[in-house]
């Protein structure tokens, strides 16, 4: 039986507090994410959504439990393995797009190529962008873009190196209902194709394009 792509089991994580206090952010969280699924992470704000997708995605140390990714425990590598899996086999798409201001579109697509080599890297950047409708603002720098435009341009970054597993933060937090449409529109055909997507939303629209969708409350998840 092979491993999923994502497996957490039993993850907690708190913060420093007031007072000399301390805040549960995940508390016990057991998530099997594999091939084909869309995953919706849906709860009101401040419920630990965001952490656990962070701790998923290999960017936070949980206090406890484990990660799993692809069948390696994320947290027992260390650190250069640790980034290894996360360049390899994961894309982080954020609310907001940390696009380059001095970069242009097809430019900042390549970003990833700074950190480790990808075979076609330009090839597949341009044909990411005209499947993204961006063909024409290649040339064109993020303040140029619209709010819409600059979320596809963080998408295809994020696939560019032909991630297995995307990890969404509120993707459609900032859009209108037609460039959130064709950002989930995107999402789902990832799935599709056989990757897997976990997606923090607060949008009952966008949960409604998951096919699985897991309520977070207080740190923990609910079945």
């Amino acid at each position: 039986m092979t491993d999923p792509l994502l497996r957490t089991t039993n993850v907690q994580k708190s913060f420093a507090g007031p007072n000399d206090s301390t805040v549960s952010a995940v508390e016990e969280a057991n998530l099997v994410v594999d091939k084909g699924d869309f995953v919706a992470l849906r709860g009101p704000s401040g419920c630990g959504k965001s952490t656990l997708l962070f701790v998923a995605g290999g960017l936070l140390r949980p206090d406890a439990g484990e990660v799993v990714i692809g069948g390696e425990n994320l947290y027992r590598q260390n650190t250069s393995r640790r980034a290894k899996i996360r360049a390899s086999k994961v894309g982080f798409v954020f609310q907001q797009f940390h696009l380059v201001p001095y970069l242009d579109t097809l430019d900042n697509v390549l970003a990833p190529t700074l950190a480790r080599s990808i075979p076609d890297a330009r090839e597949k950047a341009n044909s990411l962008l005209e499947a993204f409708g961006l063909s024409n603002r290649r040339h064109h720098v993020p303040a140029t873009l619209s709010v819409g435009e600059q979320q596809r341009v963080a998408l295809a970054r994020a696939l560019l190196p032909e991630p297995k597993l995307l990890l969404a933060d509120e993707p459609t937090g900032n859009l209108d209902p037609e460039n959130a449409e064709a950002i989930l529109s995107h999402l789902l055909t990832f799935s599709k194709d056989g990757g897997a997507v976990l997606m923090v939303t607060h949008d009952d629209r966008a949960a409604e394009q998951a096919t699985r969708s897991i309520l977070m409350d207080k740190g923990r998840l609910k079945t």
